[in-house]
């Protein structure tokens, strides 16, 4: 570890929270109704799409009703998806002659982008045509990230109003979130990214000959514009195999900076877009402080545990920090930094290979998983899953106190902790049965690239990052195969949607609930020990629910490690 390497992550945190503010408040206006500069420009574009959905600005939903427009829109989506890969070999802008997409990974993928998991079990360039990335995989980035914003707004609107039955119009969040903030800030990063050197182009492959008379076929495409949403989104998924780790996804450091300020923005300005709403941004900085300390000891952790490198190399008198995996324009630092914010959010985008991180150094992008990927988040999802372990620490609190847990004056009740429980049980559900099953099936141990513990995180992280919806994978593991295609599906689905479902049905049971006004026993809940305890909150439940897990791979590999045994 060094200083230099400890500036650059300073400089990240130091961007990013300049950028909060102006973004939060920019996005609080649009989903007040209120206009902004856009506004004279999409306005009537906004109004023709509410037409065309038979809706308006001014109808409003009841929350089962907004979630059965998600269901259904989602559920279009992915039939969509799936056709068009099932068909991609007689449909237009494919130069490259793609066949056809097989049934199993055509339904993993279609789930997996309508889910804004982007879990890839194929190689980009070698699998998919121009029309299926752009007609396909990027319409998904788009309008799965604007269905995760749509439902953190909903959640919003239920602790900022005093009392009512509705909690938006899901046609209008999404339209507006797509509209107004995912479509012209992935613009202007797709310009920057073109201008760093990313292609964007419809050309077919380009044929090269190799010093060595070789001959080499280079896969261009539009990389560009599906970087830009893929980033913004916190979709993940790459144009290329080699996703963020290939010189024309990631140039060099000032767009691997971009990249990762781009997952982070909108879910932490989210925050911010919360406090503005309520009526108290002191709210919505406690929030991000809790997320804040939780980052900063992931990166502390991963950075130190790269830098400090394999024992066994310091036996041998190699010295310096683990580059295995490692882009060598990155370094450890940046690379380090890179797979903490994207398993912190539902990214999923690399630059290094996971998998040939430290024992530790991996160990964390798993628990930042595990713990719901409340730490910032995906656009939306991060929000509403914080929210969930807010309401359980708000009545923890409340029980040591001996009174009824309120939260921004809605009283916390039965009715809101099992929906809470049940939204976060769902994770460890799909995330370890699937696991247990895949470690004992003879077809699916065969996948395992690595034996012993490495062996077991590999499809440990694999399930995790499904049922997290975040599409990293940590390599090794051969996941094209029917097992493993439809079970991370289910993964995906369970992870998305069983947690969506109880998170709006919170937000129709408050917002029918009056303000009640804050009192002297009233905790709370823009201080430290708030902060304090949700922090521990968080922390306890993810510890009690997947150590033993963590026990049996990356814990156990550490402690082999030391011991001078490798896999």
């Amino acid at each position: 570890m060094t200083l230099n390497g400890w500036l650059q992550i300073l400089v990240f945190c130091g961007i990013l929270i300049v950028l909060v503010k102006p973004l939060g408040a920019y996005m609080a206006r649009v989903f007040s109704g209120g206009r902004t500069l856009l506004s004279p420009v999409l306005v009537p574009i906004e109004r023709g799409l509410y037409a065309l959905a038979g809706t308006n600005e001014r109808e409003e939903q009841h929350w089962t009703t907004y979630a059965f427009a998600l269901l259904m829109f989602n559920l279009l989506g992915t039939v969509v998806l799936y056709a068009l890969l099932r068909f991609q070999d007689i449909l237009p802008m494919n130069p490259a002659g793609m066949p056809a997409v097989g049934p199993e990974l055509s339904f993993n993928t279609a789930v997996s982008f309508v889910a804004n998991t982007n879990w890839q079990s194929y190689g980009g360039e070698s699998t998919m045509s121009y029309f299926s990335q752009m007609v396909g995989l990027a319409v998904q980035n788009f309008v799965s990230a604007a269905t995760g914003i749509a439902i953190a707004i909903a959640l919003i609107r239920a602790f900022s109003r005093a009392s009512g039955k509705a909690i938006g119009n899901f046609w209008v969040d999404m339209t507006r979130a797509t509209l107004y903030i995912l479509l012209p800030a992935c613009i202007v990063l797709t310009l920057i990214y073109v201008w760093l050197g990313v292609p964007q182009t419809l050309g077919p492959y380009v044929d090269a000959t190799t010093l060595e008379g070789a001959k080499q076929t280079i896969a261009l495409g539009p990389v560009a514009s599906q970087l830009a949403i893929k980033m913004l989104g916190t979709n993940g998924g790459g144009f290329f195999n080699a996703n963020s780790a290939h010189p024309f996804e990631n140039p060099d450091n000032i767009s691997n900076m971009i990249q990762m300020l781009s997952i982070f923005a909108i879910g932490a300005a989210f925050t911010n877009v919360f406090g503005r709403m309520v009526g108290n941004q002191r709210q919505g900085w406690a929030i991000l402080g809790a997320m804040g300390i939780l980052f900063i000891a992931g990166v502390g952790i991963v950075y130190w545990a790269e830098a400090a490198a394999n024992p066994i190399m310091h036996a041998f008198g190699l010295q310096g920090a683990n580059m295995e995996g490692k882009e060598v324009r990155f370094g450890t630092v940046m690379s380090s930094l890179f797979a903490v914010i994207t398993t912190a959010a539902s990214c999923g985008a690399v630059n290094a290979m996971h998998g040939s991180f430290t024992a530790l150094g991996g160990l964390i992008p798993l628990i930042n998983m595990q713990l719901g990927e409340v730490i910032v988040g995906g656009v939306g999802a991060g929000f509403y899953g914080i929210i969930l372990f807010i309401i359980i620490a708000i009545f923890v609190a409340g029980l040591m106190v001996g009174r009824t847990p309120e939260y921004l004056g809605k009283k916390i009740e039965a009715k809101e902790m099992k929906m809470a429980v049940l939204a976060i049980l769902c994770l460890p559900l799909a995330m370890l049965v699937f696991t247990a099953i895949a470690s004992v099936l003879p077809s699916a141990v065969a996948s395992v690239g690595t034996g012993g513990p490495h062996g077991f995180s590999e499809i440990l992280y694999a399930y995790t990052s499904a049922a997290a919806n975040n599409g990293s994978a940590f390599g090794g593991l051969t996941a094209n195969t029917p097992w493993y295609n439809v079970t991370l599906g289910l993964g995906m689905l369970m992870g998305r949607f069983l947690v969506i479902i109880p998170a709006l049905a919170i937000a129709g049971s408050l917002v029918a609930k009056k303000t009640v006004p804050a009192s002297a026993g009233t905790f709370p809940t823009d201080g430290g020990l708030f902060v304090g305890l949700l922090v521990g909150t968080i922390l306890i439940v993810g510890g009690l629910t997947f150590m033993p897990a963590l026990a049996l791979g990356p814990v156990v590999e550490h402690l082999m490690m030391i011991a001078g045994q490798t896999f």
